[in-house]
């Protein structure tokens, strides 16, 4: 880790024990409540006091919020800590950290918004563990797509589209269809090879790490999805795809060999267009006109994002 980072930990009294910890189930926040997530998953552990909670607060600036989790974590059966980190240090940071104080010798991340899809959400990956031979497997995730919110439907489309796929699919894709989150992942693999810091923001971390890893390491999908309640409204991705193009940019330079993305190739093909920068306004409206059909929304939440792409690749 290139710059030190200053933060502090809370215990609880079931983290107290000489036993030795199987999995760390890491949770990294920023201004959202783990409380739903932990209380799900207390149970699922029960008296496993093989298995850990390690939270990490990236310095939220909802400061009530880890008063508020630091409550919840004391009132857990399940052993738990909080780590509280002074100043905010961003996603690939916060995931090196919770890798460095994992006591487990797997890893699994989940998102503060995420839950457990069923009963046997934790016992499968505990089986995984002891038997699928892989140093690193992703579960998947279902999005919560049937939201009264108009203003939530474009996110959900995509996330019916592309995000809700079966192992099998994202076989065939390989290892850039993994996310880092419901990651599980061997504690030796993540010291071994961590998220790259240089990727600030939002975006393309995960799949630059799962490249990486895969390199050396074994990587593989199951079906263990968690349930993920993350859908934002339009104008919340318009500015996460125009941000996130600086790190697939990064990505792309990293690893030529994924230049073959159909994200690339779509940003390859706007920058060829002239004047595609003025045609912006045109597809942002596109995407946010919500009487359009949802088709056209997407394609022009896809086309912004392409031509922002086209700037750094």
């Amino acid at each position: 880790m290139s710059n030190p980072v200053s933060y502090t930990e809370l215990a609880n009294a079931a983290s107290q024990n000489d036993q030795t910890v199987r999995l760390s189930i890491a949770i990294p926040f920023y201004n959202d409540d783990p409380g739903d997530l932990v209380r799900a998953l207390n149970p699922l552990i029960g008296a496993d006091k093989s298995v850990e909670i390690l939270l990490f607060d990236d310095a939220s600036s909802q400061t009530h919020l880890n008063a508020l989790t630091g409550r919840t974590l004391r009132a857990l059966t399940a052993p738990a800590r909080l780590l509280t980190a002074t100043e905010n240090v961003g996603r690939s940071h916060g995931r090196n950290i919770l890798a460095q104080e994992a006591r487990g010798e797997w890893i699994l991340y989940l998102d503060a918004d995420m839950a457990p899809i069923d009963d046997v959400f934790l016992s499968t990956y505990l089986e995984a563990m002891q038997s699928s031979g892989l140093d690193a497997i992703f579960g998947g995730y279902l999005t919560q797509t049937q939201q009264a919110d108009r203003r939530l439907a474009l996110h959900a489309a995509l996330a019916s589209a592309s995000d809700n796929c079966d192992a099998a699919a994202r076989e065939k894709i390989g290892a850039t269809a993994f996310c880092s989150s419901n990651l599980l992942v061997r504690r030796e693999l993540m010291l071994d090879v961590p998220f790259d810091t240089s990727f600030v923001g939002w975006g393309w971390e995960d799949i630059d790490w799962a490249v990486a890893a895969s390199r050396r390491h074994k990587l593989g999908h199951i079906d263990n999805p968690a349930l993920h309640d993350g859908l934002q409204p339009v104008e919340t991705l318009l500015d996460k795809f125009r941000a996130g193009a600086t790190n697939y940019g990064r990505l792309i330079a990293k690893h030529p060999d994924l230049r073959g993305l159909p994200g690339a190739k779509a940003a390859r093909a706007i920058g060829c267009l002239p004047f595609y920068r003025t045609l912006r306004p045109l597809w942002a409206g596109l995407a946010r006109n919500d009487r359009a059909p949802m088709r056209l929304r997407t394609l022009g939440l896809k086309l912004w994002r392409a031509s922002w792409t086209a700037e750094v690749i």
